[in-house]
């Protein structure tokens, strides 16, 4: 692996451990010299994790469309900004200067670009590693809720699998550099009923 997406909110949410955890996600990506790929902007967890992967002596790559250039204040101070035309090049370019994409807690944008990637993943479309920072607590109802969508029949058990979750950003990227993806068909057949 040489560089880590990551997916977070462009607000700090109602929590320091979310500020922290970005902080720690960013110190360690830098000293296992992985680069981070995010979503360019200065404000809320996406600047902290980007200030303080640079902080620590790492790459910083930020993807911004020109249209959020002003709202989430593209980060100058970084090691490269790139400013793009529209979500769907942000997205695209992301995943291609990736080699796996963490979500920190943040809003629809994270979840949107999070279960973009993961169904990627399920689909065979990529190999690379899918995972979630769940700190204090923010991503177990999601969890309970994905799980409850298996239960149900929408979706395979080993399709919960793909996702990785960990509470300690180092215990995840040991997690990414061991993974290895399982060939599995998405549909759940009627005799699988």
């Amino acid at each position: 692996m040489n560089r880590l997406c990551v997916f977070c909110g462009s607000n700090p949410g109602d929590a320091p451990a979310f500020t922290e955890a970005a902080r720690h996600l960013g110190r360690e990506l830098a000293r296992r010299q992985l680069g981070l790929v995010y979503g360019g902007g200065r404000v809320g967890l996406m600047g902290q994790v980007a200030d303080a992967t640079m902080a620590a002596g790492g790459e910083v790559i930020g993807i911004i469309p020109k249209a959020l250039e002003d709202r989430e204040v593209g980060h100058r101070n970084i090691t490269e900004l790139r400013v793009v035309g529209s979500m769907h090049e942000r997205k695209a370019m992301m995943a291609d200067l990736s080699d796996g994409f963490i979500a920190l807690p943040g809003g629809i944008g994270t979840f949107e670009e999070l279960f973009e990637v993961w169904t990627w993943a399920q689909l065979g479309s990529h190999a690379k590693p899918v995972g979630l920072l769940d700190v204090d607590g923010f991503y177990q109802p999601l969890l309970d809720f994905l799980h409850h969508v298996a239960q149900r029949g929408f979706m395979k058990p080993q399709h919960l699998d793909i996702l990785l979750v960990d509470t300690d950003p180092a215990r995840l990227i040991e997690r990414f550099a061991a993974y290895r993806p399982k060939v599995e068909h998405k549909w759940i057949e009627i005799e699988e009923r």
